[in-house]
């Protein structure tokens, strides 16, 4: 399983006196990372940037979608002004964005549509709360058939965009701003993953299209003038959350902020498991299968813990803190919920214990001490939450004819006199197959014979083998 990472980059103040200050996204990144982050919904790793300079933003891009793992879901929230050259081509602004020279002081579609062509990863999901629809630079005009869909679609992503939160109109030198509204777009984005709304299928999860179904049919029901889009070639179907436990009951802070209680879903512990590895399998790497007792999520209740005629209660001891004091309440064991009738089949856990394999691709170089991480492929957390990691630990067995000595592998074998007397050719059994080894007449015992590039992989933090050491292979002269 690879990572999932989201890039939030909002802007919302400019230098520039031609675009219009925007209230909403430097909010709006801070409650959608919020919810990305819970491990019980999204389990994404997150960063933001906010206001910042064009270098600043395409270099967190060009940084973002480097060095990836084709299994990565990465998540990229766009929200600023959209401007159009007379081109129709597509920039999103930055702080330092001037209209004028819209190329080098702000983020180019074609730039962004670049980093993610360029990127390893198969799942790239990117969310554009812009108001190009409705932006344009002065004396420019959008190019028809040209659109944002157009300028930013591609194999292995899917495009979730707002077609303007703003309208503008154009008088005299700057831009006005007509009926301002608050960002519904990401409002909406925030709204289905928090609450499991966009679970339209109710499967326990949410996927990007049931995400776009449900932000355009809040957006729809809200009355706003505003059509979400939708583009997608994404190569099978991504699941960016999984669904929030919804409450019967809300409580609002004293300031009339809303408290969440917290999730029943936890993160599963990671666990770390030893392995014996042979020197042969060290070097040139394999597919093993591991048996592990784990936790899967429950087939009944999909995770949840209820039965399906069942309710989650706030704790009426901690109201939904999940705390007494500074431990964790002892009704609801910390979790701030309760459940009237558990599924039986797991008994309120959200999960089962089984016994299942897992692959893991161990590559060339591994050595005593080195950890590869599974990601997700541990234990099912309390409550259905996602899985922990598994790490695998190896120590490497000796051999019986080689010996790894640093970077280099050495071996002994027995040659003939008339071999060692006149030179010649032998065959020799290495850990990359039979090789023909050339050994030079006047050869005694004792004499090594160093073949480059078959010794021992040199393997970096990256994953990747950095070329490999030496064999060191020592003669016995047969005199009979």
């Amino acid at each position: 399983m690879g990572v999932r990472d989201a890039l939030l980059i909002a802007t919302g103040a400019y230098s520039s006196e031609r675009l219009a200050e925007l209230r909403s996204p430097a909010a709006d990144v801070v409650e959608l990372a919020d919810v990305l982050a819970d491990p019980a919904i999204g389990w994404f790793q997150t960063k933001q940037v906010v206001d910042a300079p064009a270098h600043r933003a395409t270099r967190a891009i060009e940084e973002f979608f480097r060095n990836r793992s084709t299994d990565d879901l990465l998540v990229l929230h766009i929200s600023c002004h959209g401007v159009k050259d007379d081109d129709g081509l597509l920039y999103f602004a930055c702080a330092d964005t001037d209209p004028e020279l819209l190329a080098s002081t702000s983020i180019p579609a074609g730039f962004l549509h670049a980093q993610m062509g360029r990127c390893r990863a198969k799942s790239i999901v990117l969310l554009l709360d812009c108001c190009f629809s409705g932006a344009f630079v002065p004396g420019m005009k959008a190019a028809i058939g040209m659109d944002a869909k157009e300028q930013l679609a591609g194999y292995g992503r899917a495009v979730l965009m707002a077609t303007g939160r703003t309208e503008y109109a154009w008088e005299g030198n700057r831009f006005l701003e007509l009926e301002p509204e608050p960002s519904r777009f990401t409002e909406a984005i925030i709204h289905g993953l928090r609450t499991g709304e966009a679970d339209r299928d109710g499967d326990g999860r949410v996927a990007v299209d049931e995400l776009y179904e449900h932000v355009y049919e809040r957006l729809r029901e809200s009355g706003v003038k505003q059509t979400p889009q939708w583009s997608s070639e994404l190569v099978h179907r991504v699941y960016l959350a999984n669904r929030a436990i919804s409450l019967q009951s809300e409580r609002l802070s004293k300031s009339g902020v809303r408290i969440w209680p917290q999730r029943r879903a936890r993160r599963g512990q990671d666990a770390l498991i030893l392995r014996d590895i042979s020197l042969k399998d060290a070097v040139t790497g394999k597919v093993d299968t591991i048996s592990v007792e784990t936790a899967i999520i429950c087939g009944e209740c999909r995770g949840l813990g209820t039965s399906a005629d069942s309710v989650v209660e706030r704790c009426p001891r901690c109201r939904g803190d999940g705390l007494n004091g500074e431990k964790d309440c002892e009704t609801c064991t910390g979790f701030g919920t309760l459940i009237e009738n558990p599924c039986p089949g797991c008994v309120g856990d959200g999960r089962v214990v089984v016994r299942r394999s897992i692959a893991a691709k161990i590559p060339a170089g591994i050595s005593t001490g080195m950890r590869i991480r599974l990601s997700e492929q541990g234990e099912t957390g309390p409550g259905g939450g996602p899985a922990g990691d598994v790490y695998l630990e190896f120590n490497e067995l000796p051999d019986d004819h080689f010996e790894r000595r640093g970077m280099d592998l050495h071996c002994t074998t027995d040659i003939s006199a008339e071999i060692a007397r006149t030179g010649g050719i032998i065959d020799l059994d290495t850990f990359d197959g039979v090789k023909k080894i050339r050994i030079s007449g006047g050869v005694k015992s004792g004499k090594t014979v160093r073949v480059a590039g078959l010794g021992f992989p040199r393997l970096r933090a990256s994953g990747e083998v950095d070329g490999r050491g030496d064999l060191m292979i020592t003669v016995d002269v047969r005199e009979r």
